[in-house]
């Protein structure tokens, strides 16, 4: 059953991000103009993304935008479709790169558009502007349970719970998609979020890496190289709690996230690099933490690590 996510959103066009768990969302808002609604890969305002843009310009239109950047893909006059004294119900829909927006009530769209290069969409964003505020009413679809992709092997340190936010654990997922409440643990040079993801390799290593949900697969660092996975694990749940530490100094409490081909437990990492800040894997007897970067797999023995 849908929760029911009572949102106030002031005049600053500041999105306020969600995530979502299926195509559409459904939602009542109140406002005299400018509801603007964001479709993202992330909890945040980065390429690539839609807006909708709900009674623009006094009231009087409603656009599609990607990448916020003009010229819109489409515009619709819409006069009076928003009211600030009561509310109003619409739905947001998103398949196949086909993104469109209705009234309440009725199944046909009243604005929508093709987007020839799609990409998946895991948060819904909202906010007011332009001399509008704006009271919510969203209809949340609770996320999928989550169950293991792998079997972990003999002798692996099973994860605990991570503390704060609640369990963290390990989602089944493909092909570029972030499942809801997905960890993020850095950004690309490009700004993207990078999540923490693991995948299966070698038969028996698991091996903690990062997600790049644009290129559609994770990728994690083995043998001097970057490979890439389009199945892997997500980490979900949980805080984002990262300790700085160098060289094989495990601080207690760190979260096992895998193990290698010898057996020996991997930990979550990450490190600033050439603009990035890009998650992998701690081996304690090395002492580095690896990441896969441009097709390598570098090593650097100052890092951070992520707690339970």
């Amino acid at each position: 059953m849908a929760n029911i996510l009572d949102v106030a959103t002031p005049n600053n066009l500041e999105y306020q991000f969600f995530p979502v768990s299926s195509g559409s969302v459904q939602f009542k808002v109140r406002a005299p103009h400018d509801a603007h609604i964001a479709l993202t890969m992330g909890p945040q305002e980065l390429d690539p993304m839609y807006e909708i843009f709900i009674g623009g310009w006094g009231n009087t239109k409603s656009v599609i935008r990607r990448n916020r950047t003009k010229p819109d893909k489409v515009e619709i006059n819409t006069p009076e479709i928003l009211n600030g004294g009561e509310f109003r119900g619409f739905w947001v829909r998103w398949d196949s790169g086909v993104v469109s927006a209705g009234r309440e009530g009725e199944s046909i769209p009243f604005i929508s558009w093709a987007d020839p290069d799609p990409f998946p969409i895991s948060f819904v964003g909202v906010c007011t502007g332009w001399g509008a505020s704006g009271t919510w009413k969203i209809e949340v679809q609770p996320p999928p349970a989550a169950a293991p992709l792998y079997n972990n092997p003999p002798g692996y340190p099973s994860a605990p719970p991570m503390g704060g936010g609640g369990a963290g654990v390990w989602v089944t997922a493909s092909s570029g998609q972030v499942p809801p409440g997905a960890v993020v643990g850095g950004n690309d040079c490009s700004g993207e979020p990078l999540y923490v993801a693991r995948a299966q390799h070698e038969s028996n290593a698991i091996i903690p890496g990062k997600l790049v949900a644009s290129h559609g697969c994770a990728y994690i660092p083995w043998g001097g190289q970057e490979h890439g996975k389009a199945e892997y694990q997500v980490l979900v749940g949980g805080p984002n709690n990262w300790v700085p530490t160098n060289g094989s100094n495990i601080p207690p409490g760190a979260f096992p996230g895998g193990e290698s081909e010898d057996g020996e437990p991997l930990f979550i990492g990450r490190v600033r690099h050439e603009g990035s800040i890009t998650t992998g894997k701690v081996q304690q007897s090395h002492g580095v933490c690896y990441i896969s970067f441009a097709g390598q797999e570098l090593g650097f023995p100052d890092y951070e690590i992520l707690m339970s």
